[in-house]
Order: structure tokens, then C-alpha cells, then sequence
């Protein structure tokens, strides 16, 4: 079912006020691993990334952060 401009309007303007982004650069090939490995995870590579970051800054004990809401 296609989605109406009204409502694309509306989940880009929610993501932009509730989220940050940001760019990510590197190696070829290198995001095809990391599809795969979420995927055999039950994850999308999105979700991946922020519980990598999420796992590495507790490990290294940075400050908590708030809920990503994912």
C-alpha cells in the first residue's frame, strides 16, 4: 500500500525532531558484513550500530545515555 506525501511529510518531520543522524564512511564491502551479521541476529543494521555503541560505551564506562527509542 502506498504511503500519501502527507504521511511521509509527517515521519520526516517526527524523525527530525526526535532523532540525530549522522554519516558513516567505510570499506567496501564492509556494510555487507554488517547486514549479514544483523541479520543473523534479528536486527536491522541500524539497531546493530547503536547496541555495538550503546555495549562499547558501558564496557568503557561512559555516562549512561538516554533511551534511543529502538
Amino acid at each position: 500500500m502506498p504511503v500519501s506525501k502527507a504521511q511521509q511529510k509527517a515521519v520526516t518531520k517526527y524523525v527530525k525532531a526526535k532523532y540525530d543522524r549522522f554519516g558513516l564512511t567505510m570499506a567496501k564491502g564492509r556494510l555487507d558484513e554488517i547486514k549479514a551479521h544483523a541479520e543473523a541476529h534479528s536486527e536491522s543494521v541500524n539497531g546493530f550500530i547503536n547496541r555495538a555503541i550503546s555495549e562499547a560505551m558501558e564496557r568503557d564506562g561512559a555516562a549512561p545515555v538516554a533511551s534511543e527509542g529502538a
